[in-house]
């Protein structure tokens, strides 16, 4: 973020300088606040990049290409809390109809993928932090798909994926600025 900040583009990653673990195909999403209010948030849910290549991606991306924000300023910097999310693999969800999928989301744990044709979104687990009940998760989910909370059909699937998730305020990062 701070090299987008000086040079307008992200950071060059060279995964190979990094020790193994973070060389993994990894999908990830990092989510910006501001004073607890969401500044920003761009990920991947398949991994297509090494954990390293896609955080750093995601964190430019969320931070100036987020098309319902402004690209992020230069006095936003230091307000920053940063939260990186690294999501397992997404698992087919297979449900009878509402009732069952509302019976076995596991609150604070499970993000979700709905698709149903042209009609796709997403919520991560932390979404449960001020949608706390299935209910609420899912039709706030469909709304953000553009569908009506109460819609349903026989062709509507789901995912189910987990998370590991960090975060701390940017002013508590030892970084250099240069």
């Amino acid at each position: 973020i701070q090299h987008g900040l000086q040079f307008d583009s992200p950071l060059e990653i060279n995964s190979v300088d990094y020790e193994t673990a973070l060389q993994k195909l990894r999908a990830t999403f990092v989510t910006l606040e501001i004073n607890s209010e969401l500044r920003g948030c761009i990920g991947m849910l398949k991994a297509i990049r090494p954990l390293v290549d896609d955080v750093a991606y995601n964190a430019f991306s969320a931070a100036f290409k987020d098309p319902r924000f402004p690209a992020l300023a230069v006095d936003e910097f230091d307000t920053l809390d940063i939260h990186i999310s690294i999501l397992t693999p997404a698992q087919p969800f297979p449900v009878n109809d509402e009732e069952d999928l509302l019976s076995q989301l596991i609150p604070e744990q499970d993000g979700l993928i709905l698709q149903d044709g042209p009609y796709q979104s997403t919520f991560l687990p932390s979404v449960w932090e001020s949608l706390s009940t299935p209910a609420d998760f899912l039709s706030h989910l469909k709304q953000k798909a553009g569908l009506n909370p109460n819609y349903w059909s026989d062709t509507i699937t789901f995912q189910r994926y987990q998370t590991f998730s960090f975060g701390m305020p940017v002013r508590e990062l030892a970084l250099e600025k240069t």
